[in-house]
């Protein structure tokens, strides 16, 4: 087995990195779970109002069942587009956090420690897709991973840290 120095002299550990803590998976999970939430709060009412009037517009017009589809295609681009404004917009603030990663004093960095960009932020979300569309593993490797970076923020360049 090696010797502590001979790991030392393998791993170099800078200052930051040694005194750097991460929002491990399970503590991201419930942040994620409160943001979708918050995000459905926000998007059920408006998809709600837009689904009747397309929905009474339908039923004037006596077209079928094409409303119906209108209206589901109209509140999925909607739901898209509102979690990903969300989630860049929260990151890339002065807050950098959504209210999910708030309410555990994370925040979302860039790896030297500074607030990221919008664009940096949007990456972050985009790629979010591809770690959950390879089984999840992406996001599973938030457990495994020394600085507890996941697929999305190793591509994107963050850390989640934990004040």
């Amino acid at each position: 087995m090696p010797s502590p120095q001979f790991a030392q002299a393998v791993i170099p550990q800078s200052p930051v990195f040694a005194n750097e803590r991460h929002g491990g998976f399970w503590i991201r999970v419930v942040a994620a779970i409160i943001d979708s939430i918050i995000v459905q709060a926000v998007i059920m009412p408006i998809a709600f109002i837009v689904g009747l009037v397309i929905g009474v517009a339908g039923a004037i017009t006596a077209v079928g069942s094409g409303p119906h589809l209108a209206g589901l295609i109209i509140g999925g681009v909607f739901g898209f587009f509102a979690s990903w404004i969300y989630e860049a917009a929260m990151e890339s603030s002065s807050r950098q956090a959504t209210l999910g990663k708030m309410a555990f004093g994370m925040r979302v960095t860039d790896l030297q420690g500074n607030r990221i960009s919008f664009a940096q932020a949007t990456a972050r979300h985009f790629c979010k897709y591809l770690s959950a569309m390879i089984l999840f593993f992406g996001y599973i490797m938030v457990g495994f991973t020394a600085r507890k970076q996941g697929l999305h923020d190793m591509i994107a360049g963050t850390l989640v840290r934990r004040d």
